[in-house]
């Protein structure tokens, strides 16, 4: 039997916890790419606290306020470019005015749905790590497990205020509320868009869905009386207060119509608003989530003021939610916080093309839409905006994936010690391309999966599509 020194066997053990206790664990590839250019990167390390350490005395102190805005179903060149939205008949004027007051993050990446992409942005890693990896559209019984860290509990373990408003969409088990993964303020729906955007009764008489209704059909074979994906039989809206959740705006036996589809983003808009107004006023730093679940709609409203010439549900309503986010950012200015305060809006994945008649969507430069991984589907609009720090009117054309922000937001709001260590972060630092400027990334790649599938690989200015397991290269789409 071979012999083994236990002494240097203990000492690696013991060695083992406090050398990983201090550096993220990043994937294979990152480490290649450290390894080129890790001596830049430190140079920037040095320009970054010195120009944050600068910001930070401009400001008592205090790191600065977050407030993440993110779209559904909005691909690139949905909003925010003028020039492109007219041809499709609407124009997003305020979300273009924010677009030239900070950086347009060019190769921003999602993921191909909506929830890999917040479990994602909110975990650092890509959603085939945490088990989350499909959209999650009926009541799932599962969820965001309790033992992933969000950057919600980051930013909170290192002082900050952290509010949610609007979609969470990360199941609707307990352990996974948004009340329950680092949020000291949210309100949320439980169940998930698909009810409520689609399963209601306006949206059945819109051809959208069937069987919300029973009364619209015989029922000659129903034998489980249960089986109706109507919405008004779960909870909608929930709100935290005084640590314990609430349903909000929803009475016994009321019935879930575009009408209070509507009113609970009306609700989101006037509450994000009012968190602002709240958070503003404290003496510590803020996150402020705000995910609305608009502009995804399938019901035409006819509300003129926002009647477009390309009258599609989603069209018309995008240009009423470029208002809101209009407001938000106005807001931020009347409150004397627009120097110390990021803002990000961005999409969560491409459009939903299944609906593109209805919605008048369709894909834009790139091919494909929500769920693929073809760059249509994954490739969104991204604004940066930091009054006074962040040049207006640039571009950067680095690859910065949805995951970065987890890692960013940390860097920015000096919380890197509350990442944790004993996990991959796919999440990479991307401050450098917001402060120093473009070629400032530290990412050249992209995996992209569908589900649990690889599907593609981006590398530089090269994609990869992946064959299907087990068939010849050559197969590869």
């Amino acid at each position: 039997m071979k012999s083994v020194s236990i002494v240097p066997l203990i000492g690696l053990l013991l060695l083992a916890p406090f050398a990983s206790a201090a550096e993220i664990i990043h994937d294979a590839e990152y480490a290649i790419l450290e390894a080129q250019n890790g001596e830049a990167w430190a140079a920037d390390d040095e320009a970054l606290d010195m120009k944050l350490a600068e910001i930070r005395e401009r400001n008592g102190g205090k790191p600065p306020n977050i407030v993440y805005i993110l779209l559904d179903d909005v691909g690139f060149g949905e909003i925010g470019m003028d020039e492109l939205s007219v041809i499709r008949g609407y124009k997003t004027p305020n979300m273009t005015a924010l677009a030239k007051e900070g950086v347009s993050l060019q190769r921003m990446y999602s993921e191909p749905s909506c929830t890999p992409t917040r479990v994602s942005m909110m975990t650092g890693r890509y959603p085939v790590r945490t088990g989350l990896t499909e959209a999650k559209a009926t009541i799932a019984g599962d969820g965001l497990p309790a033992e992933e860290v969000t950057i919600a509990e980051v930013l909170r373990d290192a002082g900050y205020y952290t509010s949610h408003v609007g979609k969470w969409h990360m199941g609707d088990i307990e352990q996974a509320y948004a009340s329950n993964q680092g949020f000291m303020h949210a309100e949320f729906p439980i169940h998930q868009q698909g009810q409520l955007a689609i399963m209601g009764r306006d949206m059945e008489s819109a051809d959208v869905i069937r069987g919300v209704d029973v009364s619209r059909q015989q029922q000659t074979f129903t034998l489980d009386k249960f089986f109706t994906p109507d919405p008004a039989h779960m909870v909608t809206g929930v709100e935290l207060r005084e640590r314990k959740l609430y349903e909000v705006d929803m009475e016994a036996g009321e019935i879930w119509t575009q009408k209070k589809y509507r009113e609970m983003n009306e609700r989101y808009q006037r509450n994000a608003l009012g968190q602002l107004r709240t958070l503003a006023k404290q003496d510590r730093p803020f996150f402020l989530n705000y995910w609305p679940l608009f502009p995804l709609s399938f019901v035409q409203e006819h509300r003129s003021q926002y009647n477009t010439l390309n009258g599609g549900t989603m069209a018309d309503i995008l240009v009423e939610l470029d208002e809101w986010i209009g407001e938000i950012v106005k807001e931020v200015d009347n409150l004397g916080i627009a120097e110390n305060t990021i803002i990000v809006v961005m999409g969560d994945n491409g459009p939903f093309l299944q609906y593109e008649g209805a919605t008048g969507q369709t894909d834009r430069i790139y091919r494909g839409g929500k769920t693929n991984h073809l760059e249509g589907g994954v490739r969104v609009n991204a604004w940066v905006r930091w009054k006074g720090v962040i040049e207006p009117g640039s571009y950067a054309e680095d690859i910065i994936h949805v995951s970065d922000l987890f890692t960013t937001f940390a860097r920015l709001g000096q919380a890197m010690d509350d990442v944790p260590t004993d996990r991959v972060i796919d999440g990479v630092d991307q401050s450098g391309v917001l402060l120093l400027g473009e070629t400032h990334g530290r990412r050249d790649y992209v995996h992209i999966y569908e589900g649990d599938k690889l599907k593609s690989v981006v590398k530089n200015k090269y994609k990869m599509h992946m064959p299907p397991p087990g068939s010849n290269p050559i197969k590869a789409p």
